[in-house]
């Protein structure tokens, strides 16, 4: 084994690529990216106002016709070429390299906003023993928590309370990522995700003791048939699907290249794809046997209770709490499941770009996960633990998180597709280890269904953001933190594939040179057996 950099500056050869120890820590890892605060706060919302039951036949045609055949697309791309976002899609063409940056890019402005809603998570965890937030869980949430500003704006007026809670994530997460793949990443999902799924089944077993749960369920169940000819419901789910499964960001496009060779990827994924969706579901059931119960009490319809986002968990939830027999017990478990699987998922969203920096500098992975992650760290505790960061966190999350990775997702599949033509030879690698074979169907899924889904969102998201004033924040506000940041984006990654690569970068890998002779080894070997056949 070569020697890594001691930083930046070092002068050996980079170290050879670290892979995950097993598939099951792969599969473990994955799973701990997709489920992540949207499973428990935005699915069981999303599915309520858009049928109901009858919105589980789109959400399972998305998941079949659009997430999976876009997860395993990410799958192949990563493990074929065994590197980060920005070296995989270079080493594909190298006209795709800002691609994988801007993958990059979008992972940074999340990153600086989730640690913030990890910390206030935390906070409520430690609120929920006490019921701190007395009889106005709204007004506590805004006005003695965050202590938000009444007008969007970037002030720096710092909330102590915010703060700490969110360095105290940043270290937690720091001291993971400099571990590596296996001493860090790959040991915390196996701690944590075990951690999270036993929390969040006993808070949903305690939910359905509560009284009105049976309302919820019905409110959560009952199929509204109707609403299945709405084009907005089919939208909705699918795009739904395209950020729960953590796809078309870079994030298993990374995890992917730490597999090793002869991996079964198609299997990994059905795994990953599915057990989030079953996350999601009992997210579903959870929530609403609780927002049930809160109906009940109130003497409001459940219509009127129901919520999703920061409202659910921040609003709603503390005043089931409030409420509820053992109302601190269920508090801890549901606050606690969001830390938990907020953490998995910052993790995930970190390494996209560590890994980045790290093959295309050639730095060790102490020294790229310090030298991104520390700054990322200050400019989250610069912006977020303020008066107005909860305006900023809502700007970014609406224009990047949802606009910018649709627009992304868009064009990586019309330059994979149409542009470079590469389906048949991805194709042919998922084919290659896996158990479950790939056939044309899947490249007319990724190549016609997906864009034509992508398509139509964006658009409708452009068209949305155009006619109205986002959240009703200054012009110049959603100028400069909304359009200004999701362009900005784009230009970045144009940059950034500018820069040359470094003599010491994995560009030019003599691991990568073994891997590609051996696959195109096995590539003959096929060709020779299906000759064979023929």
């Amino acid at each position: 084994m070569t020697t890594s950099p001691a930083g930046p500056g070092g002068t050996a050869a980079p170290a050879r690529r670290e892979t995950f120890s097993s598939r099951r820590l792969f599969i473990l890892s994955a799973i701990g990216s997709a489920v992540g605060l949207g499973n428990i706060w935005r699915f069981p919302y999303v599915a309520y106002e858009n049928g109901g039951g009858a919105f589980l036949i789109p959400y399972l045609v998305a998941l079949l016709c659009a997430g999976i055949p876009l997860l395993f697309l990410d799958y192949s791309i990563g493990h074929r070429f065994r590197g980060s976002a920005p070296l995989s899609y270079r080493r594909l063409h190298r006209a795709a390299e800002p691609i994988g940056w801007w993958q990059v890019l979008i992972c940074f402005i999340i990153a600086v906003y989730y640690a913030a809603i990890i910390a206030w998570a935390a906070m409520y965890a430690w609120f929920s023993i006490t019921k701190a937030w007395g009889d106005d869980a709204e007004g506590f949430f805004f006005n003695n928590y965050l202590h938000s500003a009444d007008q969007a704006g970037l002030s720096f007026d710092f909330v102590s309370s915010v703060f700490f809670p969110m360095l105290a994530v940043w270290i937690v997460t720091i001291v993971i990522m400099v571990a590596g793949v296996n001493k860090g990443i790959s040991r915390a999902n196996a701690v944590i995700l075990p951690l999270l799924v036993v929390m969040f089944v006993i808070l949903v077993v305690q939910s359905l003791f509560l009284e009105g749960a049976m309302e919820g369920l019905n409110a959560f169940f009952t199929p509204n048939w109707d609403s299945l000819q709405n084009p907005g419901v089919w939208a909705a789910a699918f795009g739904h699907i395209f950020f729960s499964l953590s796809v078309a960001f870079g994030i298993m496009v990374t995890y992917s290249s730490y597999l090793k060779r002869k991996t079964d990827l198609t299997g990994s994924g059905m795994v990953v794809a599915f057990a989030n969706s079953g996350f999601e579901i009992l997210a579903g059931i959870g929530v609403f046997a609780a927002l049930g119960f809160m109906s009940v009490a109130s003497g409001q319809a459940v219509d009127e209770v129901a919520s999703g986002g920061i409202g659910l968990a921040f609003v709603a939830f503390p005043t089931i709490v409030s409420e509820a027999p053992f109302g601190a017990v269920l508090g801890v478990l549901f606050f606690g499941s969001l830390v938990f699987a907020g953490l998995t998922s910052l993790i995930s969203i970190l390494e996209v770009i560590v890994a980045a920096f790290q093959d295309k500098l050639g730095w060790s992975r102490k020294a790229a996960t310090l030298v991104v992650t520390i700054p990322i760290a200050l400019i989250s505790l610069i912006l977020f633990p303020t008066t107005t960061g909860i305006h900023l966190l809502d700007t970014s999350d609406a224009f990047v998180n949802q606009f910018g990775i649709l627009a992304c997702a868009l064009v990586t599949v019309i330059v994979v597709s149409a542009g470079l033509g590469s389906l048949p030879r991805l194709q042919k690698h998922l084919n290659r280890t896996s158990t479950v074979k790939m056939g044309a169907g899947w490249r007319i899924l990724v190549g016609g269904i997906v864009p034509v889904a992508l398509g139509y969102m964006l658009i409708n998201e452009i068209q949305t953001k155009s006619t109205e004033q986002y959240s009703g924040y200054p012009a110049w506000f959603n100028g400069v933190f909304g359009w200004g940041m999701a362009g900005a984006l784009i230009v970045g990654a144009v940059l950034l594939s500018l820069i040359p690569w470094s003599d010491k970068s994995r560009l030019k890998d003599a691991e990568y040179d073994e891997y590609n002779a051996a696959e195109e080894l096995d590539g003959d070997v096929d060709n020779n057996r299906e000759d064979v056949k023929a």
